[in-house]
């Protein structure tokens, strides 16, 4: 019986080139000579660092740049509130959405439940498996899902025949 799974994944190696470059131009920028800013990532949270909001707006704005050149969809980051961490220094987290929270795979189960093509959806861990008699209604059921959650970068993988 086809089916395929729905995921919601960064590619890492990615995400961490474009960290990295940003790190690289944030050193080299005029404007953030002798400033405290700074940006890394450890496991799936990116950390900003700098000395306002502005100088993290700049950073932010460089780092969805350079993802975007690097074909990371910016979808993907879930940006934090912007906190003071003492003196005249502020920092903001972002974290790398990866794998599709319990109430969004409702959401994908019940869209799919209640369209008229002929697939079942059933949640496994942070994916959600779609099965169907025909290839042309798992096509269907792509593109229903793409149409109707335009705010999350979902792909497809594991297409079987």
């Amino acid at each position: 019986m086809p089916s395929f799974d729905t995921v919601l994944e960064a590619d890492m190696v990615k995400v961490k080139n474009s960290v990295e470059n940003t790190a690289k131009e944030i050193a080299t920028r005029f404007d953030f000579k002798g400033t405290p800013a700074a940006i890394e990532l450890k496991d799936k949270e990116v950390t900003l660092t700098g000395n306002s909001d502005f100088q993290i707006d700049q950073i932010n704005d460089v780092l969805r740049n350079k993802m975007t050149k690097s074909g990371v969809d910016i979808r993907f980051l879930d940006i934090g509130k912007v906190e003071k961490i003492g003196g005249d220094k502020v920092k903001q987290v972002i974290k790398v959405r990866n794998g599709i929270e319990t109430e969004q795979a409702k959401k994908i189960s019940q869209l799919i439940k209640g369209s008229k093509v002929k697939v079942q959806a059933a949640i496994q861990g942070d994916a959600v498996r779609v099965t169907g008699a025909k290839r042309d209604d798992l096509q269907a059921a792509m593109a229903m899902i793409k149409a109707e959650l335009p705010d999350m970068p979902l792909s497809f993988n594991n297409f079987r025949d």
